[in-house]
């Protein structure tokens, strides 16, 4: 979600900054637009840092000699750490 917040972030103060040629006194568009764009980067960065840290991963090797055989045993468990908070 806050991937997209960012692109619409972005996209929104671009055309505030770029396309909109509207004159008023009491604020700058311009400004407003390049905040807008500015703000819309760092949540789409702070985003991608988020969806990274959360889809780590974790493997686990245990080995063991099965009494019956002797022979090795080695199993394997992989975790997936999701935070699972939704953001």
């Amino acid at each position: 979600m806050s991937i997209g917040t960012g692109i619409v972030l972005f996209v929104i103060g671009a055309i505030l900054a770029f396309a909109v040629n509207v004159d008023v006194e009491w604020i700058n568009l311009d400004l407003v637009g390049y905040i807008l764009m500015g703000a819309g980067v760092l949540v789409f960065l702070f985003g991608i840092i988020l969806l990274a840290r959360r889809r780590q991963t974790e493997t686990v090797t245990r080995s063991s000699v099965d009494p019956a055989t002797q022979e090795r045993v080695d199993r394997r468990s992989t975790s997936t750490t999701d935070d699972g908070t939704g953001l």
